[in-house]
């Protein structure tokens, strides 16, 4: 994999990276609180690296 080409993450990586419950993850989707994500033709979601990153920046200023 090309280091440019942006990661695409399970919803697993996502909620054991950020370290909480898949439950409170999907409820942030939910409520249009967690990162975007991509809807794929086989139903999978899968959330970019990048948006994660950007989406985690986006908490440290409302901290």
């Amino acid at each position: 994999m090309s280091a440019t080409r942006d990661e695409m993450l399970t919803i697993p990586q996502v909620v054991k990276e950020i370290g909480v419950p898949r439950a409170t993850f999907y409820r942030w989707r939910q409520l249009k609180k967690g990162p975007k994500a991509i809807k794929l033709p086989n139903g999978a979601v899968r959330i970019r690296r990048s948006e994660l990153e950007r989406w985690i920046e986006t908490m440290e200023e409302a901290a």
